[in-house]
């Protein structure tokens, strides 16, 4: 029954999102909640504009419905998910989890809201952001604390005590982990269908990964965050219908750091999320290269844009990227196989 579970979340989860394309785009066209392309993006973005955007709302809708039913359909069945969901450990620790993404979802809400209605092109201000964000940060890491992590995993090392002595690091490592995860994934989201593309990779990854270790619930989840993606890949692949916004960017950058901590290893989401932080990356490298030397190592930044600037497709740049990301999700997978 606990395979059906898996495949119930992601077939409701895909189904929910495409279908809520044919009432969320419309409404957002009407409501004018179009996206305002930047002048110092790329020229051919700029038919883009009026594009709209906040369409995140779909996914976090999508993600949240199909992991209810999921658990629904297992506790009516007495299955692994309803079960785990027992023990209070893992009922804080992936509540808290979707909490901590759909309060980052809800930053990303604030943003976009800021944008499209005030007519403010940049949203929250970089400290209100960052201060929300690490709040939100931190109390998802306390509230881990609280209900029991004491330890956590890492692969060919084993199990690291986080509670006493130098293992009193991870939290504030955790704490720019999160902040620094979250905003990656924000800065993927500049091409039809990258971020959506890129995080349903990750999200199989943790499909697979949370099935060698047994672990229905996170395996539900992560299910139910593909489907998602999927779904809404169907209305963002280029041409996109609509765009996911800061709403949906920081939502899937929530979920992808709450899963890895649902699993207990999210050691591997630097694995995982390699894209991601090559994205965010190559903004710190250019930045503070720039700031030094007044010249540029990419033509663009985040690094997506410059493989536009270098004659790219969108259409071959989100392939590529997902390769990447696949290759990356591979050897992550490894590393639990040889180390189970």
């Amino acid at each position: 029954m606990d395979k059906y579970v898996t495949i119930i979340a992601a077939v409701v989860s895909f189904a929910v999102t495409s279908l809520l394309g044919f009432i969320v785009i419309p409404y957002l066209r009407k409501l004018k909640f179009g996206q305002t392309i930047l002048e110092i993006g790329p020229k051919w973005h700029e038919k883009k504009q009026g594009t709209p955007t906040m369409g995140g709302i779909m996914i976090m809708l999508g993600v949240i419905f199909s992991f209810a039913i999921a658990f629904c359909v297992s506790a009516a069945f007495k299955g692994s998910l309803y079960m785990e969901f027992k023990a209070n450990n893992r009922l804080v620790t992936m509540l808290s989890g979707i909490i901590m993404a759909l309060l980052m979802g809800a930053i990303g809400f604030f943003d976009d809201y800021i944008k499209v209605v005030k007519k403010r092109n940049l949203g929250l201000t970089a400290r209100q952001k960052t201060f929300l964000q690490l709040l939100v940060s931190a109390a998802y890491l306390a509230t881990l604390a609280l209900g029991g992590m004491n330890e956590t995993y890492i692969p060919f090392v084993g199990n690291v005590n986080i509670v006493k002595g130098a293992g009193l690091i991870f939290w504030p490592i955790a704490l720019m982990f999160i902040y620094g995860f979250t905003n990656a994934v924000n800065l993927t989201d500049g091409l039809d269908g990258l971020a959506s593309g890129v995080t349903l990779v990750v999200a199989c990854a943790f499909m697979l990964a949370s099935g060698f270790l047994n672990l229905s619930a996170p395996n539900a989840l992560s299910a139910s965050l593909a489907g998602a993606c999927a779904g809404f890949i169907v209305w963002n692949a280029k041409p996109a219908k609509v765009f996911m916004g800061d709403t949906g960017s920081m939502f899937l950058g929530g979920m992808v750091v709450a899963l890895s901590f649902a699993i207990n290893r999210p050691v591997l989401l630097i694995i995982m999320g390699g894209v991601y932080l090559m994205e965010a990356l190559s903004v710190i490298i250019q930045v503070a290269y720039f700031k030094k030397t007044k010249k540029r190592i990419f033509k663009m930044a985040p690094i997506h844009h410059h493989f536009e600037m270098s004659g790219f497709s969108e259409e071959k740049i989100v392939f590529l990227f997902s390769l990447v990301s696949f290759v990356l999700c591979f050897v992550a997978l490894l590393s639990i196989i040889f180390s189970w």
